[in-house]
């Protein structure tokens, strides 16, 4: 479960490491409360018990993937010299790491320039972007889908921008029609595209989105923080592989390593196809930025101190695990959706449960059925309590009722939005896991 075996290796690690400071003269390096170290280290891990099992394929409800052995080990490694990525001063080697693996992200989104840095995660990276458009097209509009995250309207009243939501299709993407007439009213300045919905993993029609721009003045801003990755899997349907074909079309793309990525939280990535955006980032610190004339990374982030250690951990793992599209990465991707696809045809073939339309990604969802809105959510929310009775965590979603009774015109839409299921199928284990989920479903069912 804790990937035990991995950590014998991490010994020759640390005396690779401490080689590299052998010329120190010797200290004597006190901890304190050394003597309750392990007392208090085993009561720390009774309460982390109390936890959900993020780590198990019969967890399938929020978007909790867990890092890969090395990415924990690389990070563990990084925090004996604990570096800060803010100046070279502080995370020389990491930032070079940070670098390097931020550029290969960069060329899987298709960018053949860019500027880009790590972030505490993509609500940071989504904030810089926002910033970035606001500036370059002050006091204009930034407009998202209704399905978007709500951290962009947050960001929004932070950035004192207007903001407003765009209607989305009855599959959660944005709608074309509506987008282009608020676009019509000329004071658009941020178009905010989602590839990869929180909630039903929809990716927004980018190609029209693209053309759109192509008539109308403004910045395309890709909010991929969950499904950016899968511009690298080879199982996407062709409408989705349309989409993320054009990330490099953005002028920005927020990208989480921590969902897809294979890291620990928080490791998100924010990335501007032209590099000039770095000048709106210029500032002075009279301490920091001293040992080298190269570019430092606080010199083009909001943020200031940020840990060394989640770049070593994205440089290791990019390092193994290659960002190619027929690498070993791509096909754990692609595992993913096999499962959710798996799934998704075992529900959609049962007459006891509302499909309203297939995963682009692998996310679903999906509802007991009903008669009504009311009873549907009603009957989800059960199912929930069962499911996570008998082992199998999923969570409950609150979606426009729209989605379900476009293509099951027999229900009764009572309320505007209404519960439904939730699967997010985002470990490969999840493929060999799809028939003792069916089964745990079966026998949840109310």
């Amino acid at each position: 479960m804790l990937d035990r075996e991995f950590f014998t290796r991490m010994p020759e690690a640390f005396q690779e490491l401490e080689r590299a400071f052998a010329a120190l003269p010797e200290w004597d390096a006190s901890v304190p409360g050394a003597g309750r170290l392990s007392e208090v280290l085993r009561e720390s891990a009774r309460r982390l018990g109390d936890n959900y099992p993020y780590f198990h394929p019969l967890y399938a409800g929020q978007m909790l993937k867990p890092p890969h052995p090395l990415a924990r080990m690389a990070y563990t490694l990084a925090m004996w010299i604990n570096p800060n990525n803010h100046a070279l001063d502080g995370g020389r080697a990491t930032s070079q790491m940070e670098k390097e693996a931020v550029a290969e992200i960069a060329s899987m989104c298709g960018f053949a320039t860019h500027l880009g840095h790590l972030t505490s995660g993509g609500t940071m990276a989504n904030l810089e972007a926002l910033w970035v458009a606001g500036l370059l097209h002050p006091g204009k509009r930034i407009v998202a889908s209704a399905q978007a995250h709500y951290t962009h309207r947050r960001i929004g009243g932070v950035l004192r921008l207007p903001f407003a939501e765009v209607a989305c299709d009855t599959r959660g993407r944005m709608d074309p029609d509506a987008l282009e007439h608020s676009l019509r009213a000329g004071d658009v300045g941020c178009v905010v595209a989602t590839a990869g919905s929180t909630a039903a993993g929809a990716v927004d029609p980018l190609p029209e989105i693209v053309q759109l721009r192509r008539r109308y003045p403004f910045r395309l801003h890709i909010d991929a923080a969950y499904g950016g990755y899968f511009t690298l899997a080879a199982n996407l349907a062709p409408e989705t592989r349309a989409a993320l074909d054009l990330l490099g079309e953005a002028d920005s793309v927020v990208i989480d390593p921590h969902k897809h990525g294979l890291q620990p939280y928080g490791c998100g990535a924010v990335l501007f196809r032209d590099p000039a955006v770095g000048t709106l980032y210029r500032h002075d610190s009279p301490y920091t930025y001293f040992t080298s004339g190269e570019l430092h990374l606080g010199e083009i982030s909001l943020e200031c101190s940020r840990p060394g250690a989640a770049a070593a951990a994205l440089w290791a793992t990019q390092r193994l695990l290659p960002l190619t599209r027929e690498g070993e990465f791509a096909q754990g991707l692609a595992a993913c959706r096999r499962a959710a696809l798996k799934l998704y045809g075992k529900l959609r073939d049962d007459p006891a449960f509302f499909t309203p339309f297939e995963p682009q990604l692998d996310i679903l969802v999906w509802a007991p059925r009903g008669a009504t809105t009311t009873e549907v959510s009603g009957r989800s929310r059960e199912v929930f309590e069962r499911a996570a009775g008998n082992g199998l965590h999923l969570a409950v979603a609150h979606l426009p009722a729209a989605f379900f009774a476009a293509k099951y015109p027999e229900l009764r839409v009572e309320q505007e939005r209404m519960a439904c299921l939730r699967s997010v199928l985002m470990k490969p284990e999840h493929e060999a896991w799809v028939e003792c989920i069916w089964e745990i479903l079966q026998r949840s069912m109310v």
